[in-house]
């Protein structure tokens, strides 16, 4: 057999190339589809924010109940005071945790991400109120709540931490501490009873720490508006022709820590 030039057999006609004629989409389906991904993908951020919120509701109350019921556990009898900015503190840590973990779901990236953050935090400042060592490692738990986009997450966090701070920072006693002097002449010890009369009537809480002829000391809890001028005038009025001396020594709370509450 004999093949032809255009390399097909006799009588065989060379086969044409068939055109592809372009597939034509009906007019619209584009968008429909553009605007069908769209939708999907606003379902899929709504159904994310409404998971976020419901974890946080739920989580971030039991939390801060189980860390109220550790840091308010009962006290026995002979152990030393807790101080009241620590039993915060420690609710408010509670709270901070489950913060941390929510952000960290099962992200091991993320775990490493807030280890390497909590280590860039170095306090160059003493801190008296541990309250607000853990008020900083809030705000840095909602910055990494944010930084990863959880951001309904970030605003319940930050709404309710608020609400626990406000709370739990109303029951602190509102007090200031002094250790006040007073000389009222030679026999102030005799002016004793007189001095603790004038200090109940300004709702102050006292305690003698030292007593001479020549000068009496107390430690004074006060409220924090109270007028010390007024409360010298009337002191100092006990002496014989108001030639009397009172001294207010204010105490900072890194020596409030040493001191037992009355």
């Amino acid at each position: 057999m004999v093949i032809g030039a255009l390399g097909c057999a006799p009588g065989i006609a060379a086969a044409r190339p068939v055109a592809q004629t372009p597939t034509v989409a009906p007019p619209g389906t584009s968008d429909a589809a553009h605007d069908s991904i769209s939708l999907s993908s606003v379902d899929d951020i709504a159904k994310n924010l409404v998971d976020e919120l419901r974890n946080a509701a739920v989580r971030l109350p039991v939390a801060a109940a189980l860390g109220a019921a550790l840091a308010l556990r009962p006290r026995r009898r002979g152990t030393p005071r807790r101080h009241p900015a620590v039993v915060e503190t420690q609710i408010v840590l509670a709270i901070v945790g489950a913060v941390i973990m929510l952000v960290i779901g099962s992200s091991l990236a993320r775990a490493f991400g807030i280890v390497g953050a909590a280590n860039l935090i170095r306090y160059r400042s003493k801190i008296d109120d541990p309250k607000d060592a853990v008020v900083m490692l809030s705000a840095l738990s909602v910055g990494l709540a944010s930084g990863v986009g959880l951001y309904a997450l970030a605003s319940f966090s930050t709404a309710f931490l608020v609400l626990i701070l406000w709370v739990i920072e109303g029951f602190e006693m509102r007090r200031r501490v002094f250790e006040l002097s007073v000389k009222l002449g030679d026999k102030t010890a005799d002016y004793r009873s007189s001095i603790q009369a004038v200090l109940s009537r300004f709702a102050v809480q006292y305690e003698l720490r030292a007593s001479s002829e020549a000068e009496v000391t107390y430690m004074v809890m006060a409220p924090f508006e109270i007028d010390t001028n007024r409360v010298s005038n009337e002191l100092t009025e006990l002496a014989p022709g108001n030639e009397g001396a009172v001294e207010w020594k204010e105490k900072v709370k890194a020596e409030l820590n040493q001191i037992a509450a009355m």
